[in-house]
């Protein structure tokens, strides 16, 4: 009737989550950069509705 716990999991090769969080955050910001320069360059705004 009830959900029971779900087992805590450890993940042994936890060292290399900085290298990835911040390749993650660069191409995220580089997808973001496109996407502002895609804005600007369809609608002569730097964010359409706003500036």
């Amino acid at each position: 009737m009830f959900a029971t716990e779900v087992q805590m999991q450890m993940e042994d090769s936890y060292s290399n989550y900085p290298e990835e969080a911040e390749k993650a955050n660069g191409r995220w910001a580089m997808i973001g950069f496109i996407a502002l320069l895609g804005a600007y360059v369809s609608t002569g705004q730097v964010i359409p509705g706003i500036f």
